[in-house]
């Protein structure tokens, strides 16, 4: 080395080019259970769900994703599993803002589903007792104003993905999530459908969330259910769950379904499935991609003369 000179040497990384890229994508919800009612018992097991897709990056901002969901149509048929388009659709996101178009995840339940977080267990309250659907064709844009305040707005066939679009209305949604302090969630919802006779929703939320506990409540009102007239359904979830470590997930839940009584009627027009439904169940996850989930359910319906029911079921999901 000559003296009074110094040689250095260094190199700088350069940002790789985003490069598209893709996966497939599998879920799947199984459970084995039994009911007691009024001295007698009745035990099956059941694939209820079945999701299967693809997902794809076109660019940092460009986003695709198809997933087919087989499961039981529930439609009186002879059909024991159907497939059904869930999800077909682009989505473009871009600092604050996130539009999505096509075969979309709706966004009235979407929070407080992913709050519950036992999907494959059991759906949020407005999934499980039909006040809306999962999916539907349309779009939705999303707006994060600031760090404590987003809202969303959509346009929907209103019919869900297993019919698509049955007549010539549109469902059209907004909603506002807002986060005022740290770990507190807050979020309400509207929509509306219909001709002459409007299908109105509210959906409200309340949570406190840290990533080891939530606790949470709902409450939701819908009135002329499928257009037709004081055909009003509504109800309440309350739902906590503690999670000591990554394997383990303890949980309850609290469900009030109720319904109005229709004109000239003597009871209430969703009678069958109005009443109190308490879960209860412990959550194991032995490795990334599995959990495992016994729980107890107890319902209480509001129907006069109909049994109370006691349900044991061991949930699983495979997800991979």
């Amino acid at each position: 080395m000559i003296p009074g000179i110094v040689i250095t040497g260094f190199s700088q990384e350069k940002d790789e080019a985003f490069k598209p890229n893709g996966k497939p994508l599998a879920l799947i919800f199984t459970n084995f259970h039994t009911a007691f009612s009024d001295g007698e018992s009745a035990s099956e097991f059941e694939n209820t769900r079945a999701y299967l897709g693809y997902e794809y990056n076109f660019s940092e901002d460009f986003y695709a994703k198809v997933v087919f969901d087989v499961g039981d149509p529930k439609d009186g048929g002879d059909h024991q599993l159907s497939a059904f388009l869930k999800n077909a659709y682009v989505q473009y996101s871009k600092d604050n803002l996130k539009a999505s178009f096509g075969m979309i995840s709706t966004t009235q339940f979407k929070v407080a589903e992913k709050l519950w977080g036992n999907r494959y267990m059991m759906k949020s309250f407005q999934d499980e007792y039909k006040f809306n659907s999962s999916a539907d064709l349309g779009f939705n844009i999303d707006y994060q104003f600031a760090d404590f305040i987003s809202a969303d707005f959509s346009v929907i066939n209103g019919e869900g993905y297993k019919k698509v679009q049955s007549d010539d209305l549109l469902r059209y949604g907004l909603g506002t999530t807002i986060k005022p302090v740290k770990n507190v969630l807050a979020r309400v919802f509207v929509d509306q459908t219909g001709d002459e006779v409007k299908q109105k929703s509210l959906a409200t939320l309340l949570a406190y969330t840290n990533g080891k506990f939530t606790l949470a409540g709902e409450y939701n009102y819908q009135s002329n259910y499928k257009m037709v007239d004081g055909q009003n359904h509504y109800g309440t979830s309350f739902y906590s769950w503690y999670k000591p470590n990554s394997n383990w997930k303890l949980f309850a839940r609290y469900d009030d379904l109720n319904s109005d009584k229709l004109e000239g009627e003597t009871e209430a027009w969703n009678s069958s499935k109005d009443g109190q439904l308490m879960i209860a169940g412990v959550e194991y996850a032995p490795v990334k991609g599995v959990k495992f989930t016994p729980n107890v359910r107890f319902f209480n319906p509001d129907k006069v003369d109909a049994e109370n029911i006691t349900y044991l079921y061991l949930s699983a999901e495979f997800k991979f």
